[in-house]
């Protein structure tokens, strides 16, 4: 594909989902599927949840027919659609009546070992093929549940996941630029950071419509794959620092949770970035300076490839690390500030 169509493809699809997320806002409105504030939320009037079905008839069938005229389309695509529009109706289903996380969990765990299962395993194995198959597969399937959980806890504040899912998927079209990776890749990348640009409009502070369940399970599982699939093509560390603020932020918050005992599934305000919004920062600015660190994971994921620099890697941790802190100081400031 040239230039020309890259930005016919960028340009539809970003219009497209800003459309259709105008339209399902109406809808939700109308059905007054809304999200109401309470002692775990972070906004504070009711907003209309579920925004994350634009996204899905945005990016489904686009991906889908990419990949069916491509001469090398991403590898599974097909179950890995399917199980993730299972996954999106289940949601949406518990977007409205509230299923319980033993449904969802038990869905998600079944969606993500059917597709580990029929994916191949490339010859040099996901891992770097230093273990058996079937443990890289369970060491995969682990983290593609946590991920996919990871993305639904962290979807909290106004704008975060619409710019995580534009990091992680321009991460992922600069590392198919600069290696020898299919075109499938460029494609697909361009797809999610187009309709995410178009739903952002409509979800940047103050949001008016939040993605709900039904985007943020769905996507969390396609990205999952795609960082999956580059650990195939020998990219695993590149795709772990394009994911690494979420999966550090989420991590650390359920380790702390975990070791004082609290219900770990259950709704929270406990995350690094939301506890910088309780002191004061608006979401925009948390945001902001999400996509700062991004910005740094995504180069630093590139310098990994092209040099092979474990400064690279080491730069990445210490960049959200950074981040993660100043969130952390922030709010104990703010504390302190209201007891004195």
């Amino acid at each position: 594909m040239s230039f020309l169509h890259y930005f016919f493809l960028f340009s539809f699809i970003c219009f497209f989902s800003f459309v259709s997320t105008f339209f399902v806002l109406k809808y939700l409105r109308k059905k007054a599927i809304l999200d109401h504030p309470n002692e775990r939320s972070s906004h504070s009037i009711p907003t209309p949840r579920g925004g994350g079905i634009a996204l899905i008839i945005s990016i489904f069938p686009c991906l889908a027919l990419i990949q069916f005229y491509s001469s090398e389309p991403l590898m599974g695509w097909i179950i890995v659609l399917i199980s993730a529009f299972g996954l999106a109706l289940l949601s949406w289903l518990d977007d409205l009546y509230t299923l319980g996380p033993a449904i969802r969990f038990i869905s998600q765990i079944g969606a993500v070992s059917f597709c580990l299962y029929m994916l191949p395993t490339p010859e040099a194995g996901f891992l770097g093929g230093f273990l058996p198959f079937w443990v890289e597969k369970i060491i995969l399937g682990i983290g593609w549940v946590w991920f996919i959980n990871l993305f639904n806890f962290m979807d909290g504040i106004d704008g975060i996941s619409g710019v995580e899912i534009i990091s992680i998927s321009f991460g992922i079209v600069i590392l198919s630029i600069i290696t020898p990776l299919a075109v499938a890749y460029t494609q697909a990348g361009i797809i999610f950071v187009a309709a995410a640009l178009g739903f952002l409009k409509w979800n940047w502070h103050k949001a008016k419509i939040f993605m709900g369940d039904v985007g943020s399970i769905p996507i969390g599982f396609l990205l999952g794959w795609m960082l999956i699939l580059l650990a195939g093509e020998g990219l695993f560390i590149p795709a772990l620092i394009l994911a690494l603020y979420y999966l550090m932020d989420a991590t650390v918050t359920l380790l702390r949770r975990a070791m004082r005992k609290e219900k770990i599934w259950q709704a929270h305000r406990e995350h690094f970035y939301q506890k910088a919004t309780q002191a004061n920062m608006t979401h925009a600015q948390v945001v902001i300076r999400i996509v700062f660190v991004n910005t740094i994971l995504i180069i630093c994921a590139s310098v990994i490839h092209i040099y092979q620099a474990p400064l690279a890697l080491i730069i990445s941790v210490l960049s959200v690390s950074a981040c993660l802190y100043s969130f952390e100081k922030i709010h104990h400031k703010h504390i302190a500030q209201n007891n004195t």
